[in-house]
């Protein structure tokens, strides 16, 4: 017994090792941790139940047979965060550049259906050069396998993924069909072609970098939804998200005990909109007021600036919150807004996460750029997410709502709960101004000066409708509140929503333009 023993024990410390002890040191030397040392700090202290340890690969083309390593390039269990169970799997760059094979496809296909099966999120850390070339389609069905949970697995459990190092080819769409991405700044980097293909193709010179790193997909794609510094900072960061979210869509986002420890009046709210209608001011500051004590953990910070998404908590409620953003483009909406927002909503209502819209939106960005590029399909994303949305739904008018996108915006239209404004809220068509010049083109022709006319008629307009009182008395607007009664209004709304039921008209699915 005492010689199997020994046996057993030799080959966990072999699987320990991964592809051996100098490329562990290679891998250190990069600045980057290993696979397992990525799980230890994820996961909280001796939690860690490893599956597969002991899987090695299958083929035998090109030389494999005569290199196999325990584990076959991942580490795959199930372990907590912060008690809660989750499931894991690190790709090890010490073996064969963590290149993905038949049987290390297997092994995270297992973990993904042992989370669906129990309900609890699974955390793709990934580090890999991509498919096997060695084994052919065999790593390609692995893939295809991998995506195919993907799609079966969303909007039923959570699904994070962090890149911590190459990701490229086929490799980048299992990330891409998973709720967040998380990217290492100057350490990891996602695209489809490299660019040495890039360059063959179109003759651009570009680096790793340039063409898919953090940065890239932070501000230009959208890819990635947060950045990290380092390893350590990513793996607080996926801590950080699960802290607001459900372990799976049948169950209710963690709540945390909250004592009022005096008035919810924050009189800070009445000075944040200025006096002029055109001049800026930061929503994040209305958000910081409104909510729990820095508990506002924003999503997507550096794509889309002009819309603000992220999580946040109201009296230990986990929330969702939606806004549009008056210090960058004015709060308009566009192409990239409007993915970004939708996008969020979407994640929001599949794990039954209460939305906060605060709006001051001028409506939709004009030009040639947009509307080739189809500004009307991606706003109608946002339109569909917010109507299909069946969780709590809570709007709050600061300031401007035109047009279209006052409709967008999470309007009581298309079926938000609670819908309060702002004594500053102007809810009309457009802007004074434009509606003055359309309505009353031929007076302001005809005047000797009609400068002072149209001005005259933009006030006119402006006392009739540049204010939330029409919307009130039509009950578009449930409340015309002071801003400083934000916090408690809005704690006693999604209170008063915690169990609200919707039922949906019979379908297979929506078909949502995308």
């Amino acid at each position: 017994m005492q010689n199997k023993l020994d046996l057993l024990a030799s080959k966990l410390e072999e699987a320990q090792l991964g592809g051996g002890q100098a490329r562990i040191d290679a891998q250190h030397k990069k600045g980057k941790l290993t696979a397992r040392e990525r799980v230890h700090f994820l996961l909280d202290e001796n939690s860690f139940e490893e599956i597969g340890a002991l899987v090695v690969h299958r083929s035998s083309d090109f030389g494999l047979d005569k290199e196999k390593f325990l584990g076959d390039g991942v580490v795959t269990g199930y372990g907590t965060i912060d008690g809660r169970q989750v499931y894991v799997f690190a790709q090890d760059f010490t073996v064969f550049g963590g290149s993905l094979s038949e049987t290390h496809a297997e092994k995270i296909c297992k973990i993904m259906d042992l989370a669906m099966q129990n309900g609890c999120p699974v955390i793709g850390l990934n580090d890999s050069g991509g498919a096997r070339i060695q084994e052919g389609v065999v790593s390609l069905a692995g893939y295809a396998d991998i995506f195919y949970r993907n799609t079966l697995a969303s909007g039923v459990i959570p699904q994070l993924s962090a890149i911590m190092g190459p990701c490229a080819g086929g490799a980048v769409y299992s990330p891409a069909l998973t709720d967040f991405i998380l990217m290492v700044e100057q350490q990891s980097y996602m695209f489809v072609t490299g660019p040495n293909v890039v360059k063959t193709v179109t003759h651009e010179e570009v680096s790793s970098e340039e063409l898919g790193g953090a940065s890239t997909h932070a501000s230009k794609s959208g890819v990635t939804h947060f950045t990290a510094a380092n390893e350590i900072e990513c793996i607080q960061q996926i801590k950080k998200i699960l802290s607001y979210i459900p372990l799976n869509c049948e169950e209710q986002p963690p709540f945390l005990a909250y004592e009022n420890s005096g008035s919810e009046t924050r009189a800070a709210l009445n000075s944040i909109v200025p006096e002029n209608p055109n001049q800026p001011y930061d929503m994040r500051e209305v958000i910081s007021n409104v909510v729990d004590n820095d508990s506002f953990f924003e999503v997507h910070k550096d794509f889309a600036e002009n819309i603000v998404v992220g999580f946040a908590r109201i009296a230990g409620r986990s929330i969702g919150v939606v806004a549009n953003q008056p210090a960058f483009l004015a709060g308009v909406l566009d192409i990239k807004s409007s993915q970004k927002g939708a996008r969020f909503v979407r994640f929001c209502d599949c794990f039954n996460i209460p939305l906060l819209v605060f709006e001051d939106v001028p409506g939709f960005l004009p030009g040639t750029d947009q509307e080739w590029n189809a500004i009307i399909t991606n706003g109608a994303k946002l339109l569909y997410a917010f109507s299909e949305a069946t969780v709590p739904r809570v709007t709050v008018i600061t300031r401007k709502a035109y047009g279209g996108a006052y409709d967008v915006m999470n309007s009581k239209h298309i079926g938000a709960d609670m819908n309060y404004a702002w004594p500053t809220a102007e809810i009309a068509v457009m802007g004074a101004k434009g509606a003055a010049e359309i309505i009353f083109r031929k007076e302001i022709s005809e005047a000797k000066d009609s400068a002072a006319k149209l001005k005259e008629k933009e006030l006119e307009y402006n006392e009739l409708f540049a204010n939330p009182y029409k919307a009130a008395e039509r009950g578009f607007i449930d409340e015309v509140i002071r801003p400083e009664q934000t916090r408690e209004k809005l704690i006693r709304a999604f209170r008063m929503l915690e169990n609200k039921v919707v039922n949906m008209p019979r379908k297979k699915h929506g078909n949502i333009p995308l």
